[in-house]
């Protein structure tokens, strides 16, 4: 159900739900917070904002989930203040990807930005996602360069990344991972590929079809039957 179908909520409930959200009780708090999916984002925003700073991290991380999924004029600006300014890395992270769940065009350059000054990798990997979320073709060289990165889950979520922002010029960049050891790294590349219509792409679709794990090999199968629909051979 989108934003604009959630029927208004009525002034006794969100005060309901406001008590809820300022109870010592943890999981009253998480309760309420999750019960904000069913209210409207002009209505349910004012509230998250209320745990935005709670004493949890819990109730914290998923008060800044909920601001990606309830779009409006507000919640681009507080994730990016929590993006660049908190001191707890994971809230940092949440904030990247919930801005990648926002999907406001407005995000790519704080994203970037986290990429490459965030000094932990959980951050630096949840923007690399976020950019993919984005679908800006401008994320080619951030996503490129994090293919190099050492922490081999920013490597997956660059090749996802660029599969989602269909940037068939990094197709020879990821065929390097063709043989990766952690076939998670391949599975991301069989599905990434099904969305880059080259003939390398379909040659190396048509390898990882072979592959010795069933996942990856049927990522491939699945990508290689897409790609062949779309790029007939000469």
């Amino acid at each position: 159900m989108s934003q604009s179908e959630l029927s208004t909520i009525s002034q006794p409930e969100l005060d309901t739900l406001s008590a809820r959200l300022e109870a010592d009780n943890l999981v009253e708090r998480k309760l309420a917070l999750a019960a904000l999916r069913d209210v409207p984002a002009e209505q349910a925003v004012p509230l998250i904002k209320k745990v935005l700073d709670d004493k949890n991290e819990q109730v914290r991380s998923m008060a800044i989930f909920s601001l990606g999924l309830k779009p409006t004029k507000e919640c681009y600006g507080l994730l990016v203040d929590i993006l660049e300014g908190d001191p707890d890395y994971g809230i940092r992270a949440d904030a990247a990807g919930a801005l990648g769940y926002l999907e406001d065009p407005r995000a790519f350059d704080p994203l970037v930005r986290a990429f490459y000054e965030d000094v932990d990798w959980l951050v630096r990997f949840s923007a690399a996602v976020s950019l993919g979320n984005l679908k800006n073709p401008k994320a080619h060289d951030v996503l490129v360069a994090a293919l190099d990165s050492p922490e081999v889950v920013i490597q997956q979520a660059a090749i996802a990344a660029l599969g989602e922002i269909r940037d068939t010029k990094a197709v020879d960049n990821i065929l390097n991972f063709a043989q990766a050891e952690d076939w998670l790294v391949r599975q991301r590349l069989a599905e990434a590929l099904g969305n880059l219509p080259t003939p390398k792409s379909l040659a190396a679709l048509r390898y990882l079809a072979k592959d010795d794990h069933s996942q990856v090999s049927e990522a491939a199968r699945i990508s290689l039957k897409r790609l062949e629909s779309a790029l007939p051979e000469s």
